[in-house]
C-alpha cells in the first residue's frame, strides 16, 4: 500500500515534528495527514512510549485551527520532546535527555 504522507514510527514522528519547528500559524497544516502513517513497534506496547504516542495523535488530530494554534502547537512540541526521550530510554539509554540548548 502506498503512503504518499509517510509511514512508519520514527518517520512520522520526525515528519510531525518538522511541522512543529515551523510557526504554530503554519505548523498545523497538513500535520495530521502524518499521524494517519504513525505505527507504534510492538516493543513499545504498554511503555510510556505508547501513552505519549497516543497523547500525540490526540493532540493533533483534535486540534481546531485557528482556535489555540500558539498554545496547542507548544504542547504538541512538548509531547515530541518527551516522546523522543521516553523511546530513547526504552532502548536502554537511561539518561537520555533533551538538553538545556534547544
Amino acid at each position: 500500500m502506498e503512503h504518499p504522507f509517510g509511514h512508519g514510527f520514527v518517520t512520522s514522528i520526525t515528519l510531525i515534528a518538522m511541522h512543529f519547528a515551523l510557526p504554530p500559524d503554519q505548523a498545523w497544516h497538513g500535520a495530521g495527514d502524518h499521524v494517519e502513517g504513525l505505527v507504534l513497534p510492538e516493543k513499545f506496547r504498554g511503555t510510556e512510549v505508547e501513552e505519549l504516542t497516543t497523547l500525540l495523535r490526540k493532540k493533533v488530530i483534535w486540534h481546531q485551527p485557528g482556535s489555540m494554534d500558539k498554545e496547542d502547537a507548544r504542547e504538541v512540541f512538548f509531547t515530541l520532546k518527551r516522546l523522543v526521550v521516553a523511546i530513547d530510554h526504552e532502548l536502554g539509554i537511561g539518561d537520555a535527555e533533551i538538553g538545556e540548548f534547544r
